[in-house]
């Protein structure tokens, strides 16, 4: 017995006719009539009252009617759910982030545009510090990660390369650096740096200026870091983007003459991922960027 033989079962109860139900099914009737003879014979009673131009209901059909309407309801649902999760169009993704894609506006858009195409795909979205998010990802703790780049990766992660932006300077609104009308890396040589999670540009600007730099604090995200340099610890290389998203009192944002480092956000994730979900969005963000 299989589901097709509940689905005849239905078109005859429905349209008391052989013909006409074969017509709707698209067999023919002799097929359509030994298909029901084998369900009667599955079951051991007869379904229905044969007559010359129509049929009806013996009180076997009529109890097994109500059942095996549910029966073929719930098996079309259950095949729709399959074939929905296996298109990505539901499911879980934990998808991990740094504070600069908040501020770059990266995060919000893509999260949005994928939600707005998936609405019943799940999505969990949290801050993560950036050195400890690609191990999270590769080992499933999160399936997507926001982090900026450039940075090691572990071998089973890939990254798309997202926005591109430059680097400012941020110190304490006191400071005699904000004396200077233009500040180069070569100014900040006996300065402290304060360190954001992403310190490629801070090591730009010593490169630059031809010195090692100084090293303060790594205070972990890129608000703390702000913070030290509104307590007048150290200056901090910080991405362009925060400015206008991070305005703390005794902060003053400069940019470095000269200075041409850039970084950029980076979506990470599984190279061998299997949640048809997370490959949407994976898949999205790779026909975004181009």
């Amino acid at each position: 017995m299989e589901i097709r033989h509940f689905r005849y079962f239905l078109a005859v109860a429905q349209h008391c006719n052989f013909t006409r139900a074969a017509e709707v099914l698209g067999i023919a009737p002799p097929t359509l009539s030994r298909q029901i003879q084998d369900l009667e014979n599955a079951l051991g009673v007869r379904l229905f009252v044969r007559k010359q131009r129509q049929v009806s209901l013996t009180e076997a059909g009529q109890a097994l009617l109500p059942e095996a309407d549910a029966t073929v309801r719930q098996f079309e649902l259950a095949q729709r759910h399959a074939q929905r999760a296996g298109r990505g169009e539901t499911g879980h993704i934990e998808l991990g982030y740094v504070a600069s894609a908040v501020y770059s506006g990266v995060l919000q858009r893509q999260v949005q545009a994928y939600a707005q195409e998936s609405a019943e795909v799940s999505l969990s979205v949290r801050e993560a510090p950036m050195a400890s998010l690609p191990t999270m990802v590769a080992e499933g703790r999160f399936d997507l990660g926001y982090v900026r780049s450039p940075m090691a990766l572990p071998p089973e992660l890939e990254a798309i390369r997202l926005n591109s932006e430059g680097f400012v300077l941020a110190i304490a609104a006191d400071a005699w650096l904000t004396r200077l009308k233009h500040i180069s890396a070569e100014h900040l040589q006996h300065e402290t740096f304060i360190l954001p999670e992403q310190i490629s540009g801070t090591l730009h600007v010593a490169a630059q200026g031809g010195y090692a730099p100084k090293l303060g604090a790594q205070p972990g995200g890129l608000v703390a870091v702000i913070a030290l340099v509104s307590l007048n610890r150290g200056v901090a290389v910080v991405p362009a983007s925060v400015v206008g998203h991070i305005s703390l009192p005794n902060v003053l944002y400069r940019t470095i003459e000269g200075c041409d480092a850039t970084s950029w956000l980076s979506l990470i994730y599984r190279r061998f991922e299997k949640s048809a979900a997370v490959v949407r969005y994976i898949d999205k963000v790779k026909r975004e960027a181009g």
